[in-house]
């Protein structure tokens, strides 16, 4: 059975921090690749981090590099993503993605076979 389940989100003030956690089913783990994506009310789904086919190398969107880390453990069959600096802009529904194919693009959310739930962050002003 394949489930991804993030739990972390909440209200925070400018910034201020987050980590959201993403626990994958072991059938996952193994065999896709995974990342964060994030929907604000009236906009796309976008890319927001990522690791390589590997695992070895993680990418982040421009808005979040530098704030954000996205990390995996491999004993928990969980990835995090760590939100530091957070700004009003970051306020969205947060989603973790799996996508199966090394041949799909990692930064577009049509690349992803299987998604979570979603956990809202919403940073006040």
């Amino acid at each position: 059975q394949v489930e991804l389940v993030e739990s972390g989100g909440g209200v925070v003030q400018t910034g201020g921090s987050l980590t959201l956690s993403c626990a994958a089913s072991g059938s996952i783990w193994n065999a896709y690749n995974m990342a964060w994506f994030r929907q604000a009310p009236g906009k796309e789904r976008e890319f927001v981090a990522g690791f390589s086919w590997s695992g070895v190398d993680t990418f982040y969107a421009d808005s979040v590099t530098g704030r954000f880390i996205i990390s995996r453990n491999a004993n928990s069959y969980e990835i995090n993503l760590r939100m530091d600096a957070l700004k009003p802009e970051d306020t969205a529904v947060y989603y973790c993605a799996a996508r199966a194919s090394s041949f799909t693009d990692y930064r577009q959310k049509d690349s992803y076979d299987y998604w979570g739930q979603g956990t809202q962050v919403t940073v006040s002003a």
